[in-house]
């Protein structure tokens, strides 16, 4: 068996079955390799942002990794940024990395760089196989590695993955996340109350976690809060409604105003995106204590459920009730935009939000939808959204994907529409069609920079020529229509969910 056989068997063995790919000269072994190993799924991209985006949206569904396999170190550099935002989801993604043969390093090739370091940017684990004998080995480590909530990067030369002598190695059982202690459960119920905010991330925003919350405020007036990007939360009718920290820090330090205990459970403390001038990035209101009655990483649902338990036994959560706003009619703007994604969201939806500026008014437009996951933008890397989309749709096939897109971001990784045609993933794309970077309109603002020039305004603006998302879309095989009224998206955004298959809407906004 050679090195490229031994890590694939390997992967399937441990559970990791799908491989986002773009590959190169360095991995034609690997992927010469399956058709010798018919379980692993390989999903060609054509792009490695794709791929990086991919493998993290399928294991923000499952909670198993995926696999990526990329060429060289350009091939890492390229897929860097969904990385970043995989990291920062505490995503599990084991990402294989071609390199030159181990002889033909000293060369000095074209495409020889430092892989290594380019990982260790985005991984919390990185390895280079130097022995076929041990690939297998390697690969298995690089599971467990990946289980532990972060990006395992295998670096993989060449002739390791040709030559001869490889073994399929066991992957060590995954282990159960630590459990918070009971004295820290106590010492946080005895500072719930009014003033007492649980800011919540991780696992602690998926049902069960939401519910031991919810309890925990209807029975001693805690306040909750959501992190500003979780990775994956649950929401829609029937679930408790948590707020998301805002993106502004003004509105972010209202919502935490008066908070004189802050707990955090699978999140880490409140801060700006950005420093601003005059500002301080830290947003804990001062004189506010913080406890972490759970860290990123360990059992944020057990330690709520058990502080429920302990401070709140009888209480009765507070949960969304069902309900749609009613199909607006005439402009289409961005209330309008989300109440059609509200009135129309299909049941047992996984949304993912790269909206940005468009999606101010999405959260109260379908927290009485049927429920639904929502995939939000992590670590603030822009181009995640359609990616991830692909990743959603392979892992759960069976459940519709409603991707909703901001135009300038969307340019990023838009190869994913490729991907979604070719693997006929049922993902429905809107565009939000606004021709500009709005998002930056406002920065330039909030830094305090000189405004409103002209050449200054072209860098912001996305017009001349402009963007036929419709044509792209088409290009890649992925059908498309346009819309410019509210009835127009409905209409179509309608017909999009009702055929398998992806779609794409292009939904024009008020410019800028």
């Amino acid at each position: 068996m050679n090195g490229a056989q031994a890590v694939i068997r390997t992967l399937v063995e441990g559970g990791v079955d799908v491989c986002f790919a773009n590959p190169g000269t360095s991995e034609m072994h690997f992927v010469a390799a399956l058709d010798d190993v018919p379980e692993m799924r390989a999903v060609l991209t054509l792009f490695e942002g794709v791929a990086t985006g991919a493998a993290d949206g399928y294991a923000r569904m499952t909670g198993s990794p995926a696999a990526t396999l990329l060429h060289l170190g350009p091939g890492l550099g390229n897929g860097i940024a969904n990385l970043h935002n995989a990291r920062r989801a505490r995503t599990p993604l084991v990402n294989v990395v071609g390199d030159h043969a181990l002889t033909h390093k000293r060369l000095d090739a074209p495409l020889e760089s430092d892989i290594d370091a380019l990982a260790g940017t985005v991984s919390g684990w990185v390895r280079r196989s130097l022995a076929t004998s041990e690939v297998g080995a390697d690969t298995a480590d690089a599971i467990a590695a990946a289980a532990r909530g972060q990006v395992a990067s295998l670096v993989l030369p060449a002739d390791v993955s040709w030559s001869e002598g490889a073994r399929v190695a066991a992957v060590p059982a995954r282990r159960p996340l630590p459990q918070v202690p009971a004295s820290l459960v106590e010492e946080v119920a005895g500072v719930l109350g009014g003033s007492t905010m649980l800011f919540l991330g991780g696992d602690a925003v998926l049902e069960p976690g939401l519910r031991a919350a919810a309890q925990v405020a209807a029975g001693t007036g805690t306040r909750l809060l959501s992190q500003r990007s979780p990775a994956r939360m649950q929401r829609g009718a029937g679930l408790p409604d948590v707020l998301k920290l805002p993106y502004a820090p003004d509105s972010a330090r209202k919502q935490l105003d008066g908070v004189q205990h802050l707990v955090l459970v699978g999140a880490a403390e409140p801060v700006a995106f950005f420093g601003y001038p005059g500002m301080d990035g830290r947003l804990v209101p001062e004189g506010c204590t913080v406890h972490v009655l759970a860290e990123p990483g360990e059992d944020g649902v057990a330690a709520l459920q058990a502080l429920a338990e302990l401070a709140a036994p009888d209480a009765v959560p507070e949960l969304a009730e069902a309900r749609r706003p009613d199909l607006p009619t005439g402009e289409l703007d961005t209330k309008a935009f989300a109440a059609v994604v509200g009135a129309l969201l299909p049941e047992r939806a996984i949304v993912v939000d790269e909206a940005l500026t468009s999606g101010h008014f999405l959260p109260a437009a379908t927290v009485g939808a049927p429920a639904h996951d929502w995939l939000t933008l992590t670590g603030g890397a822009i181009g995640q959204g359609m990616p991830v989309a692909v990743g959603a749709a392979v892992a759960c096939p069976d459940r519709p994907v409603v991707s909703l897109q901001a135009d300038g971001s969307a340019m990023y990784t838009i190869q994913a529409l490729w991907t979604q045609a070719r693997e006929g993933l049922d993902v429905t794309t809107v565009i939000c069609d606004n021709s500009a970077y709005a998002i930056l309109a406002g920065e330039l603002e909030s830094v305090g920079a000189a405004g409103g020039g002209e050449r200054a305004g072209k860098l912001l603006d996305l017009g001349g020529p402009a963007l036929d998302f419709v044509a792209l879309a088409t290009g890649m095989g992925v059908p498309a229509t346009r819309a410019r009224t509210a009835e127009e998206l409905a209409e179509q955004f309608r017909a999009a969910l009702a055929e398998p298959g992806p779609h794409l809407i292009d939904a024009v906004l008020p410019r800028g």
